[in-house]
């Protein structure tokens, strides 16, 4: 199983994020099933791997966090454009949580995280052989209107499956653990 913690944003900003996605034709863009915002990527476990981590996780509570969408950006891999996203603020909250989730995690027994934590829903992703040059991608961002900046709030923590596939990755809901306050 390959398994991450994420929240999805309410159907008003996938929307607004899924009519934003044209204009970079070698863009492979996500589908409104693939937005969500990675809290905690876990990775590939078994069976009891993914039942302790439920057990941490169900023992636990967690709070409601709102955020707003805040401009675009993107990751690079090995020098070339991987991932265009839209950025998440405050980032703070989105932090503390994703660092409670990474304890909890290591309790569970897995790794600890080791990339830097940058709250974001990724729109796009880029094949390896058409990745964008930066500047396509700077161009692009440049284009944009303003994203809105009005708060929502997330309904659950979810602990999500990704079955990876040629056309993308397919995600499943595995639990959901409610935001509450």
């Amino acid at each position: 199983m390959r398994l991450f913690l994420s929240l999805v944003p309410p159907i008003a900003i996938r929307a607004l994020l899924l009519d934003r996605m044209q204009g970079l034709v070698v863009a492979r863009w996500q589908s409104d099933a693939q937005l969500h915002v990675t809290l905690r990527f876990v990775g590939e476990t078994d069976r009891h791997g993914a039942e302790a981590l439920l057990l941490a996780l169900g023992a636990e509570r967690f709070t409601r966090i709102e955020a707003r969408l805040d401009g675009f950006g993107w990751f690079d891999r090995k020098g070339r454009v991987d991932q265009l996203w839209a950025g998440l603020a405050p980032r703070e909250p989105l932090a503390a949580l994703h660092a409670r989730l990474d304890r909890l995690c290591v309790r569970a027994g897995f790794e600890p995280e080791a990339r830097k934590y940058v709250p974001h829903v990724t729109i796009a992703r880029f094949a390896r052989s058409t990745a964008p040059d930066p500047a396509g991608v700077t161009a692009w961002m440049a284009s944009q209107p303003p994203l809105p900046g009005d708060p929502f709030g997330f309904d659950a923590l979810r602990l999500m499956q990704s079955h990876v596939g040629r056309d993308g990755s397919v995600y499943e809901t595995i639990a959901a653990f409610p935001l509450r306050g």
